[in-house]
This record gives structure tokens, sequence and C-alpha cells, in this order.
């Protein structure tokens, strides 16, 4: 097959780190995931978002910028958790929405977005994830990560209403929704067989595919 890059979204709680780990063992690809544990403007972040949303959105942007030429320059192909774009259209939006974002930054921040994202290849395939709030809800309680502890379904909510803007105007590269409430690819190899076969269907060129 031809070299591939394809990226993974979806709201918290959707699957995408357990699915791209298991896509890259299945199919031999190199995998990538967004940066946690060595972003210094996380904990800072925490304590005060309004003081430290511009200056964690730039440092993400950097990042995945980064990761995604990285990737995409590499010979082998390879399967990204979370993408770039979802930075501008998803979170940096909701910071904005909620008022830690002030217009100043955010007009600044997608000045930058823009410039950087327009000169990005583009990806060969997005997966985007989804699953109902109530669900996302539970599966973030049940992991219990303590950056985790105050999302809230009010918020899910929120970044699904984003998301939903965001995938109904993307025209960057094909894209195959899948919805994960019914599906464990985590622990039944027959549904992460499935998800793989539709990805390969989707790379292959096949028309509209959710499932």
């Amino acid at each position: 097959m031809t070299k591939r890059l394809v990226l993974v979204a979806g709201n918290i709680g959707s699957g995408k780190t357990s699915l791209t780990e298991r896509i890259g063992q299945q199919l031999g690809w190199r995998t990538a995931y967004e940066s946690v544990a060595d972003n210094p403007y996380l904990p800072n972040f925490y304590k005060d978002m309004a003081q430290w949303s511009f200056h964690l959105q730039i440092f993400f942007l950097g990042h995945r910028a980064e990761q995604h030429l990285e990737m995409w320059n590499d010979s082998q192909s390879a399967i990204v958790d979370r993408s770039i774009y979802e930075d501008a259209y998803i979170f940096a939006r909701a910071l904005h929405h909620m008022g830690n974002l002030s217009e100043l930054d955010y007009r600044s921040y997608l000045r930058v977005f823009h410039l950087i994202t327009r000169n990005l290849p583009p990806p060969s395939l997005l997966i985007y994830l989804k699953a109902p709030v109530g669900m996302l809800a539970k599966r973030i309680k049940s992991r219990a990560r303590n950056m985790e502890t105050g999302i809230t379904e009010e918020y899910l909510t929120l970044l699904e209403s984003f998301y939903e803007d965001w995938i109904a105007a993307f025209d960057i590269c094909p894209v195959l929704t899948i919805k994960t409430d019914d599906l464990d690819f985590v622990h039944q190899k027959k549904h992460l067989t499935t998800v793989v076969n539709h990805l390969l269907e989707k790379l292959s060129g096949k028309e509209e595919i959710v499932f």
C-alpha cells in the first residue's frame, strides 16, 4: 500500500488513543500521540486558564505541526492521535467561548494557525470517533485521570457541538466516521478488524462510510 498519514479525531473519551495504538500494531504503522507529560504549560493552565490559555494553545500548535510534518516525511505510514485542526476549531474555540481566551489572543492564535496549516501536506484520511456524551463522561470517570476531574457533561456537550460544526465543513481529506458506543476495539478483536477493514476500504477510494 502507498504510504498514508491518518489522523484520529474525536471528543474526550471517544477512544482515540486506544484505536491509534491498535491500528498501529495491526498494520505496522508508526503512531504519534498528544504531548501531555512534557507540556510545560499544563500545570499553570489548570491553575489559571485565563492567564495561560494562549501559551498552551501556541505550544500545542507548534507540537502538532512538527508531529504532522515528521509523520508525513517518514517513509512509513503513520496514524496520529488527535489532529492539529482540532486545536483551533474545537479547543481554542471553546476557551474563547468560555472567556478564557481573549478576542485579541484568539484572533492572533487563528492567524498563526492558518499560516501554518495552509502549508501542511494534507492527511490521507481523518477518522472521526463519535459517542454519546453520557458514555464519554462514564469513560472519563472510569479512567480517573487527575487532569480530567473537572470535565463536566456540559463541557463535553459544548465540544461535541463544535466537533459537529467542524466535521460538517471539513474538506481537507476524506473522513471516516465511526460510532464507538457499540464498539469495543480494546477487548473485541472482531470489532478492531471491522474498523481496520473500513479504514482500508476508505483509503482505497470507496465512497462515504459511516458505521
